[in-house]
This record gives C-alpha cells, structure tokens and sequence, in this order.
C-alpha cells in the first residue's frame, strides 16, 4: 500500500542511467541506479506509468519498483525473529514501508534488446539485519512485458516478503474481481481476517487468483501474477497502483516465508495488451 508521500518522506531519487528495452510495440527504459525500478513503459506510444517526466517525485510515488525483503509496510518498524527482536528504519509516518530494495542501486548483470538482468546485495545493517541477494528479470515481447523478482537468503536465516508496486497512470476504468479483502485496522495495516469486498477507491490488500485489467490509453492492458495477494491504491486522481506480494502487509509480523541459508524465493508478474 502506497499513499501520498507525507512531508518527510522519502526524498526524490534521479533516474541516472536509463537502459532501453525495445521489442515490437512495447519501449521499456530502467532505472537500474533509482532502485532498479522501470521508469517508464510505452505501448503503441502511450505511456503506462507516472515517471520521471511527470516531475520531481519521491521514491516511493513512480515508476514500477521492486518490494523486498518485505512488501507494504511493518507495524511501526518492528518485528521478532529468531528470539530476537528488531526496529528498522520507519520511512513513512510510524511504520516502515517497501523494504530497501526501491532505494538502493542495482547491478546491471546482462543487457540485451528486449530484457535486462539486475542484481542487488541487500544491506546487513540497520536497514536490515540478515544480508541476502535479490535478482530481477525485465523482458519485453510486442505486446507483453514479462518481470521475475527472487530474493536468497545469505549466511543467515531470514524472513521475507517481495513484490511489485507499479504506478500506472490513471486509467479509464478497471476490472477487478477479488475473493475478499483484508480490512485495515487503526494504524492503517491488514488485517488477516478476509471480509467481503466494499466499493472503492481502496488502499487495501486483497485475496485475489483472478487477472487484473485496467483500459488505459484506448487499449485493455491484462495483468496477472503467481502471487495471490494483490494490494490495489487507486485513491490518487493521477494513479492506480496494482501489486501483486507474496505475502500480505505487515508480513514480518504475521506470515513472512522464512529462508534459510542458500534458500531463496521467486515471484512472477505478466503484462499483457490488447
């Protein structure tokens, strides 16, 4: 979940170096340096996402970003492991959000025409304590953009969470049918208790096995994911966000995957235009 940067918030990166990715219809260009994220997709010419060009943007409000070792946000920062417990860094308002991955420089690994490879050493700091490697995979078809996101654990057993926080721009309507949702509670995180699903605009976190489709730009843009928890924020007049997590918010405290050493974890995410 992603609401509007508050004051304080985390402060705007430049893109720096753009990769292109070009196949058919579809133009992809890569911030592999502003948190490896796509900063923008062009379809047919029009495009998909709020970026760069649209203004001087904080981290966590553009382009589509990777989220790991943890997705949406944690409770105030805090959270127990191993009979241990830890505070990281809260970077909007009382919790900590996205993880470090949207933040942090990425290795550019291979680089063709139409895909790239990335890579990034988590922190094993404050920031978060257990080390690890993440890996991301960006390809570009005529008329589908494929994205593969891994996370593996290093010397040290740890749990995570990942996923994809896209800002598409706003489009004319969308299709969207979920199981049921998980209501937020007072400080704004999810729930586990699964409840029947209210009218939007939402800032929630949804139990979802069906694909995602939003017309955008005079064409039908289907997205799907091998994830089943999808947090959809579509309250900004600007933007709807569509992120598919392995787990929902607040997972650290809750039902986070625990790696253990060597172990790793890796979630799928498929864009499709007609």
């Amino acid at each position: 979940m992603a609401p509007e940067p508050a004051a304080g918030a985390l402060a705007p990166l430049p893109p720096g170096t753009l990769l292109r990715l070009a196949a058919g219809a579809t133009e992809v260009l890569v911030a592999p340096e502003a948190g490896g994220r796509i900063a923008q997709i062009v379809h047919r010419g029009a495009a998909q996402l709020v970026g760069p060009e649209d203004g001087d943007l904080a981290a966590i409000a553009w382009g589509c970003y990777p989220m790991l070792p943890w997705a949406g946000r944690v409770r105030h920062g805090r959270f127990a492991f191993g009979g241990r417990r830890y505070a990281l860094p809260r970077n909007l308002g009382e919790h900590a959000i996205h993880g470090v991955g949207f933040v942090l420089p990425w290795r550019v690994d291979a680089h063709a025409a139409s895909r790239v490879e990335l890579s990034l050493d988590l922190p094993e700091d404050a920031r978060w304590p257990f080390g690890g490697r993440a890996r991301q995979r960006i390809e570009a078809g005529d008329d589908w953009l494929r994205l593969e996101l891994s996370i593996a654990a290093g010397a040290q057993a740890m749990p995570v969470a990942l996923g994809w926080h896209p800002w598409f721009r706003k489009p004319e309507r969308m299709t969207f049918a979920p199981e049921g949702i998980y209501p937020r509670d007072a400080d704004g995180i999810a729930t586990r208790a699964l409840g029947p699903v209210p009218p939007g605009p939402w800032d929630d976190c949804f139990l979802n096995r069906e694909p995602v489709r939003l017309h955008l730009a005079g064409r039908a843009l289907t997205l799907r994911s091998d994830c089943v928890y999808w947090v959809v924020y579509d309250a900004p007049e600007h933007a709807t966000c569509i992120e598919p997590q392995s787990a929902p918010p607040d997972a650290l405290n809750r039902d986070a995957q625990v790696l253990e050493p060597g172990q790793s974890r890796s979630i799928r995410y498929l864009m499709r235009w007609r």
